[in-house]
């Protein structure tokens, strides 16, 4: 005989206390005993310079360029900590300590992981946001200045638009493509023209500057879509800016799932230098690229419960068509 409907709510509603109360035990722990996020504390305490974790804020932005090959020795630029950066690092901080919207959360991704992509929860909570670069960053790479202005950017993967947000002042077109549907609603809110993953490629019209933010190690099919790009770009002038997780570890999320890819790339090397030099000379120069600049920069993402943001290692690169 099935359950009483009475008892089954009785059932849900003792889960859901004791899901809230283990978080909660967590969450003490964790801002208790262990302090949650001591570098982002030290960050937002005293925005470096002096402190204990400047060394390690340097980590995120250190290259030996003695391990990069001889091509790419004078292409790489050195980024530093900036203002955009630390307020993205406030922000995080700030909304991983609002307790019951971190719990509802944590439940509503709990129950829906096994059906959802993570960007479709995070984009339906309104959350996990991400950081690639500040303006300052990208006009440094790209070599441009605050009033530089051009047609058309292309933001593929754009997620919620806060990266496109960065670049969008210098464009007087703006076009984004996102497979999930409550991303798509984010960047349709913020009035971008939305393209279809089939559909940019031929639109008659080509891009003045291509985005491609840790989108690489996510497909199918890495290298049909840099060269999609690459004859996507306006001629002479038009560029790409590529970010790639370093080291490359390529998984595509169906669902819940994370799976490997069809199209597998093999970046040797096991520094963030070797694979960098690896990804220029053995994927990028195969499709016709060629590296203009590159940098490292942390990968930053909206933390949670537990901590207040996670970093990844970014490789970031500007590319342009070979002659």
């Amino acid at each position: 005989m099935p359950p009483h409907p009475q008892m089954r709510t009785l059932i849900f509603g003792a889960w859901v206390v004791f899901y809230i109360s283990f978080l909660l035990l967590m969450r003490r722990m964790w801002t208790g005993k262990y302090v949650r996020s001591p570098l982002a504390r030290a960050l937002l305490v005293n925005m470096v310079s002096e402190s204990e974790s400047g060394s390690e804020i340097q980590e995120w932005y250190r290259c030996s360029p003695d391990l990069l090959g001889d091509e790419m020795k004078p292409l790489f630029v050195q980024s530093g900590m900036d203002a955009d950066t630390q307020a993205f690092l406030r922000r995080s901080e700030e909304k991983s300590g609002w307790m019951f919207t971190q719990m509802y959360h944590s439940l509503f991704s709990t129950v829906f992981s096994p059906i959802m992509s993570r960007t479709s929860i995070n984009g339906f909570l309104g959350r996990g946001s991400m950081f690639v670069f500040s303006e300052d960053q990208f006009r440094r790479l790209l070599g441009i200045g605050p009033d530089w202005k051009a047609d058309r950017l292309l933001d593929l993967g754009a997620g919620d638009g806060g990266v496109t947000n960065v670049m969008g002042s210098h464009f007087r077109e703006i076009y984004a493509t996102e497979v999930s549907s409550p991303m798509k609603w984010h960047l349709q809110r913020k009035n971008y023209k939305l393209l279809g993953i089939d559909e940019w490629q031929n639109t008659g019209f080509q891009y003045d500057v291509i985005s491609c933010l840790n989108l690489l190690d996510r497909l199918d099919h890495p290298l049909e879509l840099l060269r999609d790009m690459r004859q996507s770009l306006v001629p002479k002038t038009g560029r790409i800016i590529l970010a790639a997780v370093v080291p490359f570890q390529p998984y595509v999320e169906i669902g819940g799932r994370w799976v490997r890819p069809k199209t597998h790339l093999k970046i040797k090397g096991k520094t963030w230098e070797e694979q960098v030099t690896n990804l220029s000379s053995e994927v990028f120069s195969k499709v016709g690229l060629e590296v203009e600049a590159v940098t490292r920069l942390p990968y930053l993402c909206e933390g949670d419960m537990y901590k207040d943001y996670y970093l990844l290692n970014d490789a970031v690169f500007v590319l342009k068509a070979q002659e």
